[in-house]
């Protein structure tokens, strides 16, 4: 008779800390597989923690409560399928990355990483040990061998795992997002399948945790890398895989291929889901933002909106005397558009009342930026009054271009918990508004069709702080700009090399000497999405005092 074995895959989103909150979730998992008729459920890498931990996962007391919530998972789960989960291990002193497999009432197997990553947003040597590469792991007719993350992406713990029994591979992973990941999982994962000649689940989270989004977009591979199975990107998804027998060895039966989002749908759907999560998992359910009529507060409008739906969001216009007719124009059909409240607060009186008690104290000087900088600090303020009166996390809308060159107020408009749009540039900002125009899917809470309006993505930026005030005032046009900033903070690119690109030295210089200096202000933004490989915090982490520059 032909051997059978029914995996069930559970993509699914975990919190950080919620150690019970994430059991129940891997019950959950664990009764329908059982309804289904498999012989194991795989839940993904730090499951039961959450992921990342950071150093939360260093706490005896929560080492201890993790490790008790395990047994207990173990022993609830006796009289079904094992169940495959990750969570961290205290063992003779060392603390490592692992993977339980809990059959019939107990830890029948535990799994340890041994490629720890310590690079982008990883700091895992920092934290964990690395344990000894571990042989194929028995359930019910099938030795499984589970390279944890990491361990996929290097040959040497596959290779080994085929070598001592392996019969397929079980990769759990809590690989977050950015762009183009998708591209490379698959390549490198068809490298192991080909190396190696087996099966490969690759399992992995979904979710928002800080500024990392975990996209699931789980995938299976029979041998010779062809694809058995594709789950969905930034969705939970439970998925029954049946493995066969075969006199070559056991082999994927053919699941579903789900269609992945293209660049531009990947990174809005990011920008949705991090959000969403980001309020869900802290403990709010509604936002407030300022309102300018600008491209980047309506695109953060539009995610809001996408994420929690318009009865969530309040957007605010608060205009001063520079403010246009065409921004108030500008503002209010975009909330008209979205469907979301719009309440005006003007700081005219504000700005009066303050220049007034300052007085004294500038007299002699000339206006300058310090007062530019007062009206955008008490829009600040008036936005934190609101969100603190009504419980609305503010939500912050700087581009990835302003916040690099510190072209934003601290403790002004750069007031706020939570930034969507921190990881895009200026271009895409554009573009990104052009695609929602155009595009709407069912994970979207807000309405089809055009939600921002095109003249608010093609007339010339600006802040709004004096007299026909325009940003390339200061600033090089935003293409030349971005396309600098790329070079320098996404692929540290020398002045040299950017010259011998085309750009004008002193221009570069300029960005750069930004850069440098608006350090101590990223240090206290609000977190934001990650969307690239070199986001501003973790990917990227510069002293604030720093008296180098490249000379050239």
């Amino acid at each position: 008779m032909t051997e059978r074995f029914r995996l069930t895959l559970a993509q699914l989103n975990p919190t950080v800390g919620d150690l019970a909150g994430n059991a129940a979730l891997a019950r959950g998992a664990w009764q329908a597989a059982r309804e289904a008729g498999s012989r194991m459920v795989a839940l993904t890498e730090m499951f039961l923690t959450g992921y990342q931990t950071q150093d939360l996962v260093m706490h005896p007391a929560f080492l201890r409560d993790t490790m008790a919530t395990i047994e207990r998972l173990a022993a609830d789960c006796a009289d079904g399928p094992a169940i495959g989960i990750g969570g961290p291990c205290l063992r003779e002193g060392r603390l490592m990355n692992a993977y339980y497999v809990l059959d019939g009432g107990r830890v029948t197997a535990t799994v340890f990483k041994h490629h720890l990553p310590n690079a982008e947003v990883f700091d895992e040597k920092r934290l964990f040990s690395s344990g000894e590469v571990h042989g194929p792991c028995r359930v019910g007719p099938l030795r499984i061998g589970i390279p944890i993350c990491e361990d996929s992406w290097h040959p040497d713990v596959c290779e080994t795992l085929a070598e001592t029994g392996a019969e397929i591979l079980l990769v759990p992973n809590g690989s977050p997002y950015h762009r183009e990941k998708l591209d490379v999982r698959v390549n490198l994962m068809v490298s192991r399948v080909i190396e190696t000649g087996l099966p490969l689940v690759y399992l992995n989270m979904v979710g928002g945790q800080d500024d990392q989004v975990f996209d699931g977009a789980s995938f299976v591979l029979n041998p010779g890398g062809r694809l058995m199975a594709q789950l969905p990107a930034f969705e939970e998804a439970l998925v029954h895989i049946d493995f066969t027998e075969t006199p070559e060895g056991w082999r994927a039966g053919q699941q579903a291929i789900v269609a992945q989002p293209d660049l531009w749908e990947a990174d809005y759907h990011a920008m949705v889901l991090s959000l969403r999560d980001y309020l869900r998992k802290s403990g709010f359910s509604r936002v407030v933002l300022g309102l300018s009529g600008g491209v980047d507060s309506a695109l953060v409008a539009a995610i809001a909106v996408d994420a929690l739906g318009p009865e969530a969001v309040r957007c605010v216009m608060l205009p001063s005397r520079y403010t246009s007719r065409a921004s108030l124009e500008d503002a209010a059909a975009v909330a008209r558009a979205l469907g979301c409240r719009l309440d005006e607060v003007p700081i005219t009186g504000p700005q009066e009342a303050v220049g007034e008690a300052l007085a004294p104290l500038f007299a002699g000087t000339q206006p300058g930026i310090t007062e530019e900088n007062i009206q955008s600090r008490l829009r600040g303020l008036l936005l934190m009054a609101l969100s603190n009166k009504f419980g609305e996390m503010l939500l912050t809308t700087g581009n990835k271009s302003e916040v690099a060159v510190g072209y934003c107020t601290i403790y002004g408009d750069m007031n706020g918990g939570y930034n969507p749009i921190k990881d895009l540039y200026k271009t895409r900002v554009f573009q990104t508004c052009r695609w929602r125009n155009t595009h709407h899917r069912p994970w979207m809470l807000g309405p089809a069709g055009e939600v921002i309006p095109p003249r608010v993505i093609d007339k010339p930026p600006s802040a709004e702080l004096r007299p026909d005030q325009k940003d390339e005032d200061s600033l090089p046009p935003y293409g030349t700009l971005d396309a600098i900033l790329e070079g320098l903070v996404d692929r540290e690119d020398s002045l040299a090399d950017l010259v011998a690109m085309g750009f004008d030295a002193d221009t570069v210089r300029k960005v750069e000497r930004l850069i440098f200096l608006s350090e101590y202000k990223r240090f206290q933004s609000a977190p934001g999405t990650r969307l690239t490989r070199r986001a501003f915090w973790l990917d990227r982490r510069y002293p604030i005092v720093n008296r180098w520059r490249d000379g050239g």
